[in-house]
């Protein structure tokens, strides 16, 4: 029996005044492509705030503002023959500018409409994320809160 793996990351939700969020597109552990949500380990002694506003940072090239709190997501998958436990704090952000590039584990960084990002991401919790905010910000009735 392989040893299990518990993991807790940190990650932002970049949505604009328009309504578009704010993908990375990288490679998983199979070799694949994928388009995600920026997000990544919480250092020792980091707080998760300050873990996803640095992620957003080296994955997008943007600083930005959390707005507030999401709904974390736990899932499971398998690295190197163990099985990984990974817990992710989620943030509603703002962005406040292009400070710099993307660094290398992203192949791009690009803003989509939230329709489109749907059709586009991979992972399940992300669409959820994105749907949720959708409903809640952005439908018209929402009144773009």
């Amino acid at each position: 029996m392989s040893r299990m793996v518990y993991e807790h990351s940190a990650g932002g939700v970049l949505l604009d005044d328009a309504c578009q969020v704010l993908l990375i597109r990288t490679v998983n552990l199979k070799g694949e492509p994928v388009w995600t949500l920026p997000k990544g380990l919480i250092e020792p002694g980091e707080r998760p705030e300050d873990a996803a506003l640095r992620e957003v940072r080296e994955e997008t090239g943007y600083a930005a503002e959390i707005v507030r709190a999401l709904e974390p997501s736990t899932y499971w998958f398998v690295r190197d023959g163990k099985k990984v436990k990974k817990r992710v704090d989620w943030f509603l952000m703002r962005p406040r500018g292009k400070v710099g590039e993307h660094d290398r584990e992203v192949e791009t960084a690009a803003w989509f409409s939230l329709e489109e990002a749907l059709e586009r991401l991979r992972y399940r919790g992300d669409r959820a994320l994105v749907r949720g905010l959708m409903e809640e910000l952005c439908a018209p009735e929402a009144g773009g809160s």
